[in-house]
């Protein structure tokens, strides 16, 4: 499995952090940005990410930026992404158990990098596990088609 990575400038650092994490474990990482600290866009790199998992390239992603917050409504943008911020391991697993969320979002100025570590492993061990959550996840994408087409 290949993790794609981005995070705008306020979570340069945990994005660095948790790269290296990854990278230690024999997680190959692709980082889509950012690469420094220099004021950035981050819905720019939140759709990069979500793009690209959309369309198979990676099957998971994580996300950063100053709260977790703006990463995860910009990938939600993206059809057929769904993006969950997390700043507890529960909630992480329950991210990938009930709502099947291929992207984990995480703020830099919220959490810590040893408990960013930590959230992230709930979320890499955790499966969808389908049952009562799979008509759920079903009437999303049910609800996301349907404002689709209002779009066009």
């Amino acid at each position: 499995m290949t993790i794609a990575l981005g995070a705008d400038d306020a979570a340069y650092d945990l994005k660095e952090t948790i790269k290296k994490y990854l990278e230690e474990r024999g997680i190959e990482v692709v980082d889509y940005g950012v690469y420094d600290t220099k004021p950035s866009l981050y819905p720019d790199i939140a759709v990069k990410v979500a793009e690209a998992i959309a369309g198979g390239k990676h099957e998971r992603g994580i996300l950063m930026c100053g709260t977790g917050l703006g990463m995860a409504i910009t990938a939600n943008k993206v059809p057929g992404i769904r993006a969950a911020t997390c700043h507890d391991t529960y909630s992480a697993e329950r991210a990938r158990k009930s709502n099947d969320a291929q992207i984990l979002t995480m703020g830099a100025r919220v959490i810590g990098p040893e408990l960013a570590k930590s959230v992230v492993d709930a979320w890499l061990k955790s499966e969808f596990q389908g049952g009562g959550s799979t008509a759920k996840v079903a009437r999303i994408a049910e609800y996301e088609k349907k404002y689709l087409k209002k779009e066009r």
